[in-house]
């Protein structure tokens, strides 16, 4: 590994590089300091070998720290999953709701962590968790009788899907200025901010019109920080999208496209069946599919993806 002067940009590397070049100014003050003398010129050698080990250990150093930072930046700590009715009316609320319980169920079949960030905003913590869930982003449909429907016709509602990695370290930067920031009362209307009670925390990028809630810390600090991680995310999820599309035919054939308006399954209760069409796979018995057995599905999706 070379010396770069953008190690000192970095400020959990800038201090190693100042250290790199106090002892390069070293060694060259000692050589010019030996001049022409043969036993000086001997001595400024065994010290130009002494920095240079010193300076091999602080590239090392500084290697190690770069390298500590790209792994926390590429790995998520946790995955926050936002899902929304869609068309459907308050069946489609109710198969949103259904949906945020099965993941939450499947999380903690696996020993992962859960949080309820906002009403339809759940958080998971654990060694996996976006990779086996990365893949449920998109329009889930279902297709039922509603227990309200007397007929007896068949619904067909949607909900969509999207799941954002939380990174240790972000790779977006924000402008505080392109951010309007409002607080009400946890599981109240929003609104500004008047008393201590109110520690809910409402986030909108006015670049992009994102707009992020956090209801689940007890401090207006706690929300305020993960709702700037969800805002990251999902500007990164934008980064990304676009750059997607870019190479869109390239990805015909791919799952896993993080284009929250795809179509990806079909829930028919009334053929206990669940599918997903980028796969064009089935499996039954719904009932324990909701209930978090999602297993089967994980594993087809991954199988698919590594294909």
């Amino acid at each position: 590994m070379d010396y770069s002067p953008e190690f000192k940009k970095n400020f959990s590397t800038a201090y190693l590089a100042e250290e790199y070049e106090r002892l390069e100014k070293e060694a060259a003050e000692g050589r010019e300091a030996a001049g022409v003398d043969a036993e000086l010129m001997r001595m400024a050698e065994e010290d130009a070998a002494r920095v240079r080990a010193r300076q091999e250990e602080v590239l090392a150093e500084i290697e190690q720290i770069l390298a500590k930072e790209k792994e926390e930046i590429a790995a998520p700590v946790s995955v926050v999953m936002e899902l929304r009715a869609g068309a459907g009316g308050d069946e489609a609320s109710i198969f949103a709701h259904e949906l945020k319980d099965m993941y939450q169920k499947y999380a903690e079949s696996r020993g992962w962590k859960t949080r309820i960030i906002d009403d339809l905003t759940l958080e998971i913590a654990g060694a996996g968790a976006y990779d086996a869930l990365r893949y449920e982003t998109g329009v889930h449909r279902v297709q039922r009788v509603p227990l309200t429907e007397k007929s007896g016709r068949i619904h067909t509602s949607t909900a969509s899907v999207a799941v954002l990695p939380i990174r240790a370290k972000s790779t977006i930067e924000i402008n505080p200025a392109d951010i309007d920031m409002e607080f009400s009362r946890s599981g109240g209307a929003g609104g500004q901010n008047v008393n201590k009670v109110e520690t809910a925390v409402r986030l909108i990028h006015k670049p992009t019109g994102i707009d992020v809630r956090s209801s689940s810390e007890r401090s207006q600090l706690g929300n305020r920080e993960k709702a700037m991680q969800i805002l990251s995310a999902k500007l990164e999820q934008l980064h990304e999208e676009a750059e997607a599309k870019k190479h869109a035919a390239e990805r015909k054939e791919q799952i896993g496209t993080a284009d929250r308006s795809e179509k990806i399954r079909t829930y028919n209760f009334l053929q206990d069946r669940i599918t997903d069409h980028r796969i064009n796979e089935s499996w039954h018995n719904l009932p324990k599919i909701m209930a978090g057995n999602l297993d089967a599905v994980v594993e087809a999706l991954r199988a698919a993806a590594a294909a």
